[in-house]
């Protein structure tokens, strides 16, 4: 076995789960997690939302997975905003499961899968960016939501996602868009090695961080093998970083087993765009429409100052700060995400009636 292969062997067993961060959390008691997780004896049925699957072509020619749910009925949804979820960084469409539940039959929905995830085709690693991911969108919309006003709503990579259409079309905002809502991102400054190491200093992780990724970036097989669904170790730290306050096993195995479902290729692929991103000056665009940013105030992956930098910058914006969420809050508070969005739409609405 040559050297690389040796050392990406045992980097594989402590570092596959970077995409949820937090190696130093394998380090607790493996035992208390199987304790938990075979006390579980209900699962909620997450993933069993579905509508006839519906392909998208990008601008590249990658073809995304997607799903819409029409409302029941045509009266009184004309005029209704089409909701576009976007979701983020090693997930997929699945993770808005209560989004779903809640706005399902009384607004038109889409869903997709961002390119190298869930469903949607592998992109080429030169299109893996948060740039194209905004081209990505924009042919979302033209393609399911020709015409109407839109709603767009994401969450972490999908916040950034909406961003970046915004530096393209800004012309959309207040025209089409007539409503936002960013859920647990940031518009840039997010230092990506804190996560994986936060006890260490930026001047050597910043370094240390993007080499390790490249590194195991070479045999992302053997790395996929150490992430497999429903290890104890995977549980553990997606309990920990996507959580900040206990939740019901299941939805930790939901998470856990959406990010061991991402390749490890298309996790490292992203990886840099995170550190380089910079979209503050794109951020006026949101000014036109009613906006809404979400974020729990444990959350350690795109933390709560990020939240309050964006609303700082961005006038007449609505903060929704919830105590002690972690980064995945549209599972773990749902209902208060539920709740923003609605008054968002509901002040999206009433910003067109009086327009016209």
């Amino acid at each position: 076995m040559s050297t690389r292969r040796r050392v990406v062997g045992l980097a594989a067993a402590t570092a596959g789960t970077l995409v949820a961060g937090g190696v130093a959390a394998a380090l607790a008691s493996r035992r208390s997690v199987r304790r938990r997780r075979e006390q579980s004896t209900s699962r909620d049925p997450f993933g069993s939302l579905r509508s006839e699957p519906i392909h998208v072509t990008t601008t590249d020619g990658i073809h995304l997975y997607a799903e819409v749910d029409e409302p029941d009925g045509l009266e009184g949804h004309a005029d209704e905003p089409t909701v576009v979820f976007v979701h983020g960084y090693a997930l997929n469409l699945d993770c808005w499961h209560f989004q779903r539940q809640y706005f399902r039959g009384r607004r038109r929905l889409v869903f997709f899968d961002q390119r190298s995830h869930g469903r949607s085709e592998r992109s080429h690693a030169d299109h893996a960016t948060i740039d194209q991911l905004g081209h990505d969108l924009y042919s979302v919309l033209e393609q399911l939501v020709p015409e109407g006003p839109v709603v767009l709503v994401g969450h972490s990579m999908g916040g950034m996602s909406i961003m970046s259409l915004a530096d393209h079309h800004p012309e959309l905002f207040g025209d089409r868009v007539v409503g936002v809502g960013l859920v647990s991102t940031t518009a840039g400054g997010l230092k990506s090695h804190r996560v994986i190491s936060p006890y260490l200093p930026d001047r050597v992780m910043s370094q240390v961080t993007p080499r390790f990724m490249a590194l195991l970036a070479r045999a992302p097989g053997l790395v996929d093998g150490a992430r497999r669904t429903g290890s104890d170790i995977g549980f553990l730290v997606t309990s920990k970083m996507a959580f900040g306050t206990d939740v019901p096993t299941p939805y930790i195995e939901f998470v856990d087993e959406m990010l061991a479902q991402t390749p490890f290729g298309v996790i490292a692929e992203f990886f840099p765009n995170f550190d380089q991103l910079d979209q503050f000056s794109v951020l006026k665009a949101f000014e036109q429409v009613p906006t809404v940013i979400v974020c729990g105030t444990g959350d350690v992956l795109t933390s709560i100052g990020h939240s309050r930098k964006m609303a700082s910058q961005i006038r007449g914006v609505e903060l929704v700060e919830v105590p002690e969420a972690g980064h995945m809050v549209i599972l773990e508070r749902y209902e208060a995400v539920n709740a923003a969005i609605e008054r968002m739409i509901a002040e999206a609405k009433a910003a067109e009636s009086d327009a016209v």
